[in-house]
């Protein structure tokens, strides 16, 4: 791949997405909801035209425009109608807590709050919170204002010269109602750059493990390079079927997903929320021939499935797991099942996110995130041992955290290097290995111990779903290595006997110093809408535990 020829080629704003498809192929498919097919052309009049809504309700250039959702048409169309007008697409799942949703809006300093109520009732819950009209009453902007924008209304403030070649002009552009909140009189704006390398197209929340989450800010040539790389190395045509079911809210549900889709004139399968049944009804109905998810979701459909042992028959040409660790058997498991290798890959929202992939013609028998994707450097701050910090520079690398140039400059040194935070080793053909977060990093007796390589052991263990380890600090500034395990729905009723057996599981494979201190059952572990288990909350849940045995046990 010519990486300077693509970076060339790239168009400037990820709005010019659906009006390029929309000039090249206007009927072709782009967008499946609920059965009904949004086209090409149908798209980019609805971005023109909710791009025109959102300036008439007083949104412009540099303003940051919060979309409270979930997968949607709505969502799509509002995420490039704010790219059409140089304002920042601030993505924010609906299902987040009142806490979040109020944190991401005051430290973005958003123009605008608009919300797909009409495809999320969490979207509408915060929508009335905020005093924004829902289900067509009164809004926000003035007494007796309805800010619920339908079709036939965005065509109306779009105006026919604003639809994009093949558009059908004798409706409304295809776009799903949205809701706008009351506009924020104090927003300021930031500077605008016609380079799509220096222009942000979107303010991305980190779902952060302890504190408070960081705003990231990506370019339109961040989003748009990854995009670009990523439908490639996918060999996505416009035949391909993508199910899309990762939260766009999220990096890889937004650039990965929806945009590397798109970019290759595709057509995305929109699921708001992850089910067994959803997922194998695209399966056999849509046809799908493109499965993108997270390891938790392949797990589910295991477990669903109850380990079935004929594949399904589907026509499915690429299955990909990312966003978290993969475990081995895991991926025996669903290769076995959808008759397709399962690609792994690796990267963090800070570069936008991909950084490495497995080859789609060389499909790996181990659990390497692969090469680093074309066009990006990596490199090993190691000891001499061959593992450590692993670095990368390249277009995909953040414009920066927003707000925070101090903890931006932490992050990305003077010559480009952003530090991910994450151990790797890399074997003698360049293929990478994650080994475990640097800050998760648990010091036993004096050992490194990596909640990775834990965490594998455990889930080798056929009764158990998904595991996650943890570090607590106890006396003398030691730390125990804690783990919380998932089991299987048939082992939930006799969980000592699991227990023991987990025990014995780990003590086997494991290094005594790296065997859990304790293992704590749960039904289900808590995780993010992309699926990402929430050790931040898992840990201060151990260290609540072992203060109460310290509270109730003075003197053990």
């Amino acid at each position: 791949m010519d990486v300077a020829t693509l970076l060339a080629s790239l168009p400037a704003r990820i709005s010019d997405i659906p009006r390029l498809r929309a000039e090249a192929a206007p009927d072709a498919p782009a967008l499946s909801e609920d059965g009904r097919i949004v086209t090409y052309g149908e798209l980019a009049a609805a971005m023109d035209a909710a791009a025109a809504r959102l300036r008439a309700l007083g949104v412009r250039a540099g303003d940051r425009v919060m979309i409270v959702g979930e997968n949607s048409v709505a969502q799509i169309t509002l995420i490039f109608a704010c790219a059409a007008i140089d304002a920042w697409a601030v993505n924010v799942n609906a299902r987040l807590s009142e806490r979040e949703v109020d944190q991401f809006r005051d430290h973005s300093g958003a123009r605008l709050l608009v919300y797909t109520d009409a495809v999320s009732s969490e979207a509408a819950g915060h929508a009335r919170r905020h005093g924004a009209g829902v289900a067509g009453r009164t809004g926000g902007a003035s007494p007796g204002t309805d800010t619920r924008s339908t079709s036939h209304e965005l065509a109306e403030a779009c105006g026919a010269e604003c639809l994009s070649p093949g558009a059908r002009r004798g409706g409304a552009p295809a776009v799903e109602a949205w809701t706008a909140g009351p506009l924020s009189q104090a927003a300021v704006q930031e500077p605008v750059f016609a380079d799509g390398a220096r222009q942000a197209a979107a303010l991305i929340y980190t779902t952060g493990t302890t504190g408070l989450s960081k705003g990231v800010m990506l370019s339109h040539r961040n989003l748009l390079f990854i995009a670009a790389v990523s439908s490639a190395l996918r060999g996505l045509a416009p035949g391909d079927r993508v199910y899309g079911v990762l939260p766009i809210s999220h990096v890889y549900g937004l650039a990965s997903v929806m945009l590397g889709t798109l970019y290759a004139g595709a057509c995305l399968y929109l699921q708001p929320r992850f089910s067994v049944e959803a997922l194998l009804r695209a399966l056999r109905h849509d046809r799908l021939t493109i499965v993108q998810g997270v390891p938790a979701m392949y797990a589910r459909l295991l477990e669903t499935l109850g380990g079935a042992e004929t594949p399904l028959a589907t026509d499915l040409r690429f299955a990909y797991a990312g966003g978290s660790p993969l475990d081995p058997l895991l991926k025996r498991q669903v290769e076995k099942l959808l008759g397709q290798p399962l690609h792994n890959g690796y990267g963090m929202t800070e570069s936008s996110p991909t950084i490495s992939q497995t080859r789609l013609d060389a499909p790996r028998d181990d659990t390497s995130v692969g090469y680093a994707i074309p066009g990006i450097e990596v490199r090993i701050d190691d000891g001499g041992d061959g593992v450590g910090e692993l670095l990368v520079r390249g277009p995909n690398v953040m414009l920066g955290y927003y707000k925070e140039p101090a903890l931006t400059a932490a992050a990305i040194d003077a010559d480009g290097w952003l530090r991910t935070g994450d151990v790797a080793r890399r074997d003698g053909d360049g293929a990478l290995f994650i080994v475990g977060r640097a800050k998760e990093l648990i010091i036993h007796s004096g050992f490194n111990v990596y909640p990775l390589e834990v965490e594998t052991v455990l889930n080798a263990h056929p009764d158990v779903v998904q595991s996650a380890v943890v570090g607590i600090g106890v006396a003398n500034g030691e730390e125990e290595v804690i783990a919380f395990v998932e089991p299987h729905p048939r082992r939930k009723g006799d969980a000592a006997e699991l227990l023991e057996e987990l025990r014995a599981h780990a003590a086997s494979r494991l290094a005594h110093y790296k065997c859990p201190a304790r293992i704590i059952m749960m039904e289900a572990l808590p995780a993010a809408a992309t699926g990402k288990i929430l050790k931040g909350r898992l840990r201060q849940m151990a260290q609540e535990m072992a203060q109460d045995q310290i509270t109730e046990n003075p003197h053990d």
